[in-house]
């Protein structure tokens, strides 16, 4: 077996991951590529066209570095791991990024970079920008806002701000995200292209835009200082301070930058100014310091001068292509306005139909409640004619009712008035009565005296009588025989007649025996008078007691017909019981 046989067969590919700032790639490279052909390839998977921004950068120790395009890629020093690692990022910076970025994609990798320089506070902003800019990069992630899809908290997920932003104010994610959905919601109708190109024109007047910094000492007093280098030129800037330089030197101003070793040397295009020298501590910084200003020295000049053919055709093509995606987003807008104003429509259509069932069912429900009620007003309506036919036979029956109690009324009237002169008479009557009875009394009484004197007269007629009797008696009995007893009815009469003989005899005695006689037959004249009159007074009061009986039953009875006496004979009542005690006095009489 030959020597060469046992070397180690070497590989003729290797290894290569590629990141980008939204993708990862690996490619299996030949081992004699040159830098220039990884990039190629990287720049033909991306499609990208403007390349001349971007580069391969790798991490060499405690720095990186570009992977050179004229160098093989395996004689760089590049890690030696496999896959290779390097990280597709822009090197230089345009100095107006509207005019020079073409290319949709190169405006997307600028802006994905620049967001992430700005969110590890490589590239420092203030507040009021960074919530503006968090703005524009939530339009480009989301499009349009719209509060029925973008609920409160949609951002939550995201990084949009500097963490130093965040800290600096005592502010909860509930009020940055209101604050940034308050400006987003003013980008309506901004496509995510011109949302990003208006990220970048904002973020491009930034001080540390574009600036890569190196640390550095000046010659004479051995001070740290810090190299910056973007495309405007260099500038020198205090350790502390990356904001504002202390010294700058624009490329139109600079005739020459050489280094030698640590050295570097910047000669001003004006002789007459001094030239410029400072150190770096390392070797490879120094490379890498000086390939930075030969490229964004050669991308100033090249700003000055004419554009190259391809560089024209790229910005026609690029130009065709805005207007002709502004002509797709114009169609695309009006198809969604359509389609918004057709979607408003169907709701409205819907809502109205929605509306028009609710009506219908109302309708339905209002007709069928009708119908029930016009059921229910008919049966009313029948019921109402029943009453309505009752109520006609009640009102010809209360009309024959009120004809009747009309004739009625009248009759009790008539009644009324008989009765009322029948109280008025036996009133009349009672007072008459009483005027009688009373009359009466004194005429008793009259003769009670009468009576009383004439019994005295008689008691004294008989006194003297006797006292006669006595003195005569001897004197008759002896010319007359004795007669026979009479009988006891006729004693009065034998004395009357004896009395009478006598009196022819004696003129006093005749005198008086004709005045008791008298009297006595006026007694007895008027004593039957006076009971003929109690008589005939007493029949009168039993029928007026009949009566008031008869009227009592009445009270007690009320006439079918809704007579009550006691409603008209009220008044008499105290009258009635005036003539009855005097009935009853009467009666005692």
């Amino acid at each position: 077996m030959s020597i060469l046989g046992l070397k180690k067969k070497q590989p003729k590919t290797f290894k290569v991951k590629v990141i980008t700032m939204d993708a990862e790639m690996e490619f299996s490279c030949e081992v004699k590529w040159k830098g220039k052909d990884l990039f190629d390839l990287v720049c033909r998977t991306v499609g990208l066209r403007e390349t001349w921004f971007f580069g391969l950068r790798y991490t060499v120790k405690d720095t990186y570095a570009w992977l050179k395009p004229d160098k093989r890629v395996l004689d760089q020093e590049v890690p030696k791991d496999s896959p290779i690692t390097f990280h597709f990022l822009a090197k230089f910076f345009p100095e107006k990024v509207e005019e020079e970025l073409v290319q949709e994609i190169t405006q997307h990798l600028f802006f994905l970079q620049v967001k992430k320089q700005i969110l590890e506070e490589e590239i420092l902003c203030s507040p009021e920008a960074s919530v503006l800019l968090a703005s524009y990069a939530v339009q480009a992630k989301y499009g349009d806002y719209d509060p029925n899809f973008h609920k409160p908290g949609f951002l939550a997920q995201d990084e949009l701000l500097p963490k130093r932003v965040l800290m600096q104010y005592q502010m909860t994610a509930d009020m940055w995200e209101e604050k940034i959905t308050a400006w987003y919601a003013e980008h309506r109708g901004i496509a995510r292209d011109e949302a990003e190109m208006e990220y970048l024109k904002i973020a491009q007047d930034l001080e540390m835009y574009g600036v890569s910094y190196f640390a550095i000492t000046q010659n004479k007093r051995d001070t740290d200082l810090l190299l910056g280098v973007d495309a405007q030129g260099l500038h020198i800037y205090s350790p502390n301070s990356k904001l504002n330089p202390n010294k700058s030197f624009p490329w139109s101003g600079i005739r020459n930058i050489s280094y030698s070793e640590k050295e570097f040397t910047i000669k001003p295009l004006d002789k007459k100014k001094d030239v410029f020298k400072f150190y770096s501590s390392q070797l490879r910084v120094n490379k890498l310091i000086l390939q930075l200003c030969i490229g964004n020295h050669d991308l100033f000049m090249r700003r000055r001068k004419v554009d190259s053919i391809e560089v024209q055709q790229m910005k026609a093509q690029a130009k065709e292509e805005k207007a002709r995606k502004k002509m797709e987003r114009q169609i695309l807008a009006r198809e969604k306005q359509m389609r918004e104003e057709a979607e408003r429509a169907k709701e409205e259509m819907e809502r109205r139909l929605f509306q028009l069932q609710d009506e219908a069912r109302l309708a339905n429900e209002a007709l069928l409640r009708s119908e029930e009620t016009a059921d229910l007003l008919a049966e009313k309506a029948q019921i109402a004619e029943e009453e309505a036919k009752l109520l006609a036979h009640k009102a010809a029956e209360a009309e024959q009712e009120r004809q009747r109690l009309e004739v009625t009324a009248m009759k009790t009237k008539e009644e009324k008035r008989l009765m009322e002169q029948k109280m008025r008479e036996a009133e009349q009557l009672a007072v008459k009565l009483v005027e009688q009875s009373e009359r009466r009394l004194k005429e008793a009484d009259h003769l009670k005296q009468d009576l009383t004197e004439a019994k005295d007269a008689e008691r004294r007629a008989k006194q003297k009588l006797l006292e006669i009797t006595k003195t005569t008696y001897p004197l008759i009995a002896a010319y007359t025989a004795p007669p026979a007893p009479p009988p006891p009815e006729a004693s009065n009469v034998s004395y009357d007649s004896i009395s009478m003989r006598l009196d022819f005899k004696d003129p006093d005695m005749k005198r008086l025996s004709m005045e008791i006689e008298r009297e006595r037959l006026e007694y007895m004249e008027k004593s039957k008078h006076l009971q003929d009159q109690l008589k005939e007074l007493k029949s009168e009061i039993e029928s007026l007691k009949l009566e008031e009986q008869q009227q009592q039953a009445g009270l007690f009875h009320p006439d079918p017909r809704g007579y009550h006496p006691e409603t008209h004979y009220a008044p008499h009542s105290n009258r009635n019981s005036a003539y009855m005690s005097q009935m009853a006095f009467y009666e005692e009489v």
